[in-house]
């Protein structure tokens, strides 16, 4: 991303290098892949604080992330979290890292509106680049699921 285009970041967050656990990665890339101009989207990695200033920057941020939940795998389900805590409690690897950006953005007091698209996988502790195919027949649901929200949050 060079700059800001529009009011919206998608975040697609992962690991890529931990299979299922990347998916947030491979869902931001397929939007770009497609051309999708409706919103400004980023690979944020695994989180972490660097990403504080690109959060603050947007009226809106739709994270795309991988969940460890009850829910089966490739289940898509949008969130509308405000703080740490509502975050499922286990968004994969980087739990605590996106957590933490969160709380950091809404104690400085320039707090976006947070959307999560959250995707259940099973486990995320094999090393490869491959999604399982239950996680990547996902990504259809989740490219829709972003641009429905998107659509919606437009002035």
């Amino acid at each position: 991303m060079t700059a800001i285009q529009n009011k919206i970041l998608v975040l697609g967050i992962g690991n890529i290098l931990l299979n299922d656990e990347g998916i947030g990665i491979h869902v931001v890339a397929a939007l770009e892949k497609e051309g999708y101009t409706g919103a400004d989207l980023m690979d944020g990695g695994t989180g972490g604080f660097h990403l504080l200033g690109f959060i603050q920057s947007y009226k809106t941020v739709i994270i795309i992330d991988a969940s460890l939940d009850e829910f089966p795998v490739g289940n898509v389900r949008v969130l509308y979290p405000k703080y740490a805590k509502d975050f499922p409690k286990q968004l994969s690897a980087h739990e605590v890292g996106l957590k933490d950006l969160i709380d950091a953005a809404f104690l400085l007091g320039n707090m976006p509106s947070i959307h999560l698209v959250a995707i259940s996988i099973k486990d995320f502790q094999d090393m490869g680049m491959d999604l399982t195919p239950e996680v990547e027949a996902a990504i259809p649901s989740a490219i829709s699921q972003v641009k429905a929200l998107v659509d919606s949050l437009q002035d």
